[in-house]
């Protein structure tokens, strides 16, 4: 009921129906973290939870944003953009902002958003939001704006106006989204591909930590800080690199001396995982899903060693499936500590496993276990409204 709940509150509050209604999915990633900002090779896919926005055009300056999850409001003009000081409200505005510096001239709108993406789980709630009221712009007032300059506004307004120095993946995801498909994305030249994901036996199925750490913004900041450290370092021996996308394993261990130990291995991991992206879509590619599996586990082991960025609880989930037989492979999934685990598991012992695991989880931790099966969506698109 979610969509229609978006759209009574807008005619509630505006005394019409919103001249356009869009779906924004958020996305998983199957396997490639912290790839995305290294101009490297990521493996998302948009899924069947989401971000709804209703949107009308006004014929004055003024912004009004009404968030439904919050019951809050908030109001802005055009010209006179800055940040909220609440945190929500940045994700939209932050788009206007970007069109405003590419010269696209706008006036107000009214927006009712809200959705079913749960917050901290890794699910890029955020990044559904920029993408679908950009797509929303991008239809009433006709900027005539590809998929990926969508894509690419949106990340600008994450780093600029939101401040996290996100990547291009999450927005790419949720904009190109195919249907029982995963999406390989060069993120460096925007070249893409996708991968068939629709097992007959098994599925995706996602274990909510239900934490979220603290550190997941500043830390995130600086692995990538540590990743470009890393470039410079070898730049002098080796010029024609511009990102870890160009470095090979070989280079990093001929130049070990000239690394701090940390950054070391913060680039040892975005190089193997880089391969392992590859390796992932070729095993989807041929149907060898036990191979698939096997990568998943290479690269929670990456993520919690060399990279630093799991927690404890994550650890845990990942090594409750490691003695089950109906999963296959488990991760921890997103920016890190917290969020999801994502679980290639048999479909019909998923309940089995669910139970297993919450009994564990909460005798060790003291926490619930939301966990649901995640079916593959196309994309960002219009689902209803007036124009």
């Amino acid at each position: 009921m979610l969509p229609e709940n978006i759209v009574a509150t807008f005619h509630r509050l505006h005394g019409e129906a919103p001249a356009i209604v869009v779906r924004a999915p958020g996305r998983i990633n199957l396997i490639g973290e912290h790839t995305d900002y290294n101009e490297g090779f990521v493996l998302p896919a948009a899924i069947d939870r989401a971000i709804w926005l209703a949107v009308s055009p006004r014929q004055d300056d003024r912004i009004l944003l009404y968030a439904e999850d919050y019951q809050a409001e908030h109001e802005a003009q055009v010209g006179r953009l800055e940040k909220s000081g609440k945190g929500w409200p940045d994700y939209l505005l932050g788009t206007f902002s970007e069109l405003a510096k590419d010269g696209k001239k706008l006036q107000g709108v009214n927006v009712v958003f809200g959705g079913d993406i749960p917050l901290g789980a890794g699910l890029s709630s955020s990044a559904a939001v920029e993408s679908g009221m950009l797509f929303a712009l991008n239809e009433i007032y006709k900027l005539n704006l590809s998929r990926p300059e969508i894509a690419r506004l949106a990340q600008r307004s994450e780093n600029q106006f939101v401040g996290m120095q996100c990547g291009i993946m999450d927005m790419f995801a949720s904009l190109m989204g195919k249907a029982d498909h995963a999406l390989q994305l060069d993120c460096r030249s925007l070249e893409y591909q996708y991968f068939p994901v629709n097992f007959p036996d098994h599925v995706f199925f996602l274990c909510n930590s239900s934490v979220k750490h603290e550190l997941v913004n500043s830390e995130y900041n600086t692995r990538r800080q540590q990743c470009e450290e890393g470039v410079r370092l070898l730049q002098p021996h080796y010029p024609n690199i511009h990102s870890l996308r160009d470095v090979t394993l070989e280079m990093l261990d001929n130049e070990r001396a000239r690394f701090p130990e940390v950054v070391f291995k913060r680039c040892h991991y975005v190089v193997k995982e880089n391969a392992r992206v590859l390796a992932a879509s070729e095993a989807l590619q041929k149907g060898e899903l036990e191979k698939f599996g096997e990568l998943l586990y290479q690269a929670h082991e990456g993520a919690r060693t060399e990279f630093e960025i799991s927690c404890p609880e994550v650890d845990f989930l990942v090594d409750l499936t490691r003695d089950r037989p109906e999963v296959l492979g488990s991760r921890m999934m997103g920016g890190g500590f917290g969020g999801c685990t994502i679980n290639l598991i048999e479909r019909e012992k998923v309940a089995d496993f669910h139970a297993f695991a919450t009994r564990q989880y909460k005798e060790k931790f003291n926490l619930d276990l939301p966990g649901w099966v995640v079916g593959l969506t196309d994309g960002v698109g219009k689902v209803g409204g007036r124009s």
